[in-house]
């Protein structure tokens, strides 16, 4: 057996991979992105940017005075609060909606299509915003749009980076897929933008504007996203062969008939036909199938996981707990950690592309650790809960520290998460298995929403333990679990997990059937180096 890294391949004959000519020793894969396939991610990646924006809109509303005297509830001297039932019922609404929309994505994109499910989720939005922004003294009403707007915040959530991971070059995938997590940075900081540049208003106009642009968000991607290719494994996939092929060679920014796009093809139609020589598939099989009980779990507590980094605390709650630290307007504080969110997020898609995914989140996973503990002791024993402007030296250090949280979430678990599950899965199982590890996100998601009020409640900053306690076990699952994916085809990866590679020495790992198509020296492993060695050595005596 033959056996080749593309690493050697390069290393042996760096001229001829570049410049030859030569149709026989044509380059496997083009070495430029084209512009149509960074244009499908960032239109696709909208769908982040509604996330983000929906979700970062809501912690400013609490703030405003007019929110508060529609929707709040009134003491007994005549101010307005929000109750942490109130409050939590809000904005969780939204995840238990997303909840929803994730466990049905997974169908829908398999019967309709990913283009035209990620159009009519983009749709659904703009329902939802129409009930919120309709709201004028009746909470609930807020609440049920904010429900209606996770359905289709939910279904987006899953079939985006899906397209995205079944369009992108293998290039730029993972930074592609990536990117739908720095639109939702995006989103974020719109959003608190935005909420600070009306929060002064003295009408509805204050949370209004803010809320009726969420409809333009959602009406830009239900449009433009018709006006992007389908993806080619879901085309293939349902007999539109020559189609899947214009796609791939579209996206490849090459020929139909060039070398890559042909390889391309060959490997989906292998898998497809493996896949559709067994048995209809059954629910069940995501968890029967080869390896599959370990994929789908592994996607659930991955996506669980980025939820339980704590990262949506600040988010949800930021204006809440930076308006305790004692600061004079936290939709500044709000705005900066924004920034840092978004900065961060660029530097993630460099660690996308170019360091490992196992390397990264491990990494990620610690930073969080370490930031959560001194976030929990400091908020904990050194700050005045009374009047936090008595130790502003503490209430410093839970702003610097915050800062530093995201920019470990921005650059790890916020965009890697996405890459690393939309590649797991295999083309048969891909849609109902993304379906239900994101649902396992937006689960965790509503839990965090709902319960931190009451947990801030009864243990304040201690509650941050709970959050470095999971990004603790998170890096062990990462080191002991997680297949290094970077720069390998999705039905390579599928080949992996199947194998039973393991995780930690699965970047070294060279798959049996990649031969050089200009070396045809072996590459043998260690144990059959020295065994052939041995073998002349006793040919010599002889």
């Amino acid at each position: 057996m033959k056996l080749l890294t593309r690493r050697d391949n390069r290393a042996s004959h760096p001229k001829s991979i570049t410049d030859s000519t030569d149709v026989g020793l044509m380059p496997r894969r083009p070495t430029k992105v084209p512009f149509m396939a960074i244009w499908l991610g960032v239109v696709a990646s909208i769908g982040g940017f509604m996330f983000g924006y929906v979700s970062g809109q809501i912690s400013g509303f609490f703030a405003m005075d007019d929110y508060l005297r529609r929707f709040g509830q009134q003491n007994s001297d005549g101010t307005y609060f929000f109750s942490a039932v109130r409050q939590g019922t809000i904005v969780s609404l939204l995840c238990a909606g997303s909840l929803i929309g994730s466990l049905i994505a997974g169908d829908l994109a398999n019967r309709l299509g990913r283009r035209l499910t990620i159009s009519s989720s983009a749709l659904f939005c703009c329902v939802g915003t129409v009930i919120e922004i309709s709201s004028s003294s009746s909470w609930a009403q807020f609440a049920v749009g904010r429900l209606v707007n996770g359905v289709g915040i939910g279904s987006l959530s899953v079939v985006v980076p899906m397209y995205q991971s079944e369009c992108a070059p293998l290039m730029i995938r993972g930074t592609l897929v990536a990117s739908y997590q720095l639109f939702i940075t995006l989103g974020i900081w719109t959003a608190e933008m935005v909420n600070w540049g009306t929060e002064t208003m003295a009408s509805t106009a204050s949370w209004r504007i803010p809320n009726g642009l969420s409809f333009l968000w959602a009406l830009v991607l239900g449009i433009g996203i018709l006006f992007l290719p389908e993806s080619p494994r879901y085309a293939y996939g349902v007999g539109r062969i020559d189609e899947a092929r214009r796609v791939i060679a579209r996206l490849a920014g090459t020929d139909e008939h060039h070398r890559t796009v042909t390889d391309q093809l060959t490997e989906i139609r292998v898998k497809h036909e493996a896949e559709s020589a067994s048995a209809d598939r059954v629910w069940h099989e995501i968890f029967t199938g080869p390896r599959m009980f370990y994929r789908t779990v592994l996607g659930m507590i991955l996506q669980a996981g980025q939820q339980l980094t704590g990262a949506n605390f600040f988010f949800y709650y930021g204006t809440t707990v930076f308006a305790a630290v004692g600061l004079s307007n936290s939709y500044v504080t709000q705005i900066i950690l924004g920034s840092v969110n978004v900065g961060c997020t660029f530097a993630g898609l460099y660690v996308a592309q170019k360091c490992g995914r196992r390397k990264a989140l491990m990494a990620g996973a610690a930073w969080m650790f370490v930031c959560f503990m001194v976030y929990a002791f400091v908020g904990h024993f050194a700050l005045n809960h009374q009047n936090p402007q008595l130790t502003p030296a503490a209430g410093n250090v839970l702003i610097v520290f915050s800062c530093l949280f995201i920019a470990a979430f921005a650059t790890t678990w916020g965009p890697l998460v996405w890459a690393v599950v939309a590649e797991l899965y295999p083309a048969r199982y891909r849609a109902p298995c993304m379906a239900l590890a994101t649902a396992s996100n937006w689960f965790f998601n509503f839990l965090i929403s709902l319960f931190t009020r009451f947990i801030t409640g009864a243990i304040d900053y201690l509650y941050g333990l709970v959050f470095a306690g999971c990004c603790a076990a998170l890096f062990f699952i990462v080191y002991f679990f997680v297949i290094e994916t970077k720069d390998r085809s999705l039905e390579e990866i599928d080949t992996m997990y199947v194998l039973g590679v393991n995780p930690m020495t699965s970047a070294k790992w060279v798959s049996t059937h990649e031969v050089s198509d200009l070396d045809t020296t072996p590459v043998l492993p260690q144990r059959e180096k020295e065994t052939t060695r041995q073998r002349k050595g006793k040919e010599s005596i002889v």
